[in-house]
């Protein structure tokens, strides 16, 4: 038996996710990209993608880095893009975590502090001093700093 060749429709979604799958490395920073260990070739098309800014010139080179991505194995690829962006959501779930927690200490005070402390398993008298610093101060200026210095805190204790 042979095997049926693939329509041409077929092909076509399969380059144009690969085209997609390359756009996505544009993104990337040196660092992640060098973590990927791409081709040679694909590696420097999307390093010159980043630098493009004339919207003819991107948009070839997206179509370039398409066909170099037929070339790619795509596993390894999808595997590290996903990796880069679970680590991504990670940071954004421990910023937002960090912006509620730094709430409710400022409006819940002592209480919350201790409900943070058994939370994260973490005493700590820089806190509890920033945040009888910030109940007393009358000036503007000084709560803005201490509350953002509290979040930082808060921030570290829970990426930690």
């Amino acid at each position: 038996m042979t095997q049926a060749k693939p329509s041409k429709s077929a092909r076509k979604r399969e380059q144009l996710d690969l085209q997609e799958l390359g756009e996505k490395l544009i993104a990337l920073t040196d660092a992640e990209l060098d973590a990927m260990s791409l081709q040679e070739n694909l590696l420097t098309a999307v390093r010159g993608a980043a630098q493009m800014k004339s919207h003819g010139a991107l948009r070839r080179q997206k179509q370039l880095i398409g066909k170099l991505m037929r070339h790619a194995d795509a596993a390894p690829i999808r595997k590290g893009l996903e990796a880069i962006g679970t680590s991504e959501r990670q940071s954004k779930q421990a910023f937002l975590s960090a912006e509620r927690w730094r709430d409710r200490l400022i409006d819940g005070g002592v209480g919350e502090l201790d409900a943070f402390e058994t939370q994260t398993c973490h005493q700590d008298k820089e806190l509890r001093s920033l945040l009888r610093e910030l109940a007393i101060t009358v000036n503007d200026r000084t709560e803005k700093s201490l509350r953002r210095q509290i979040f930082r805190h808060v921030h570290s204790i829970l990426a930690g």
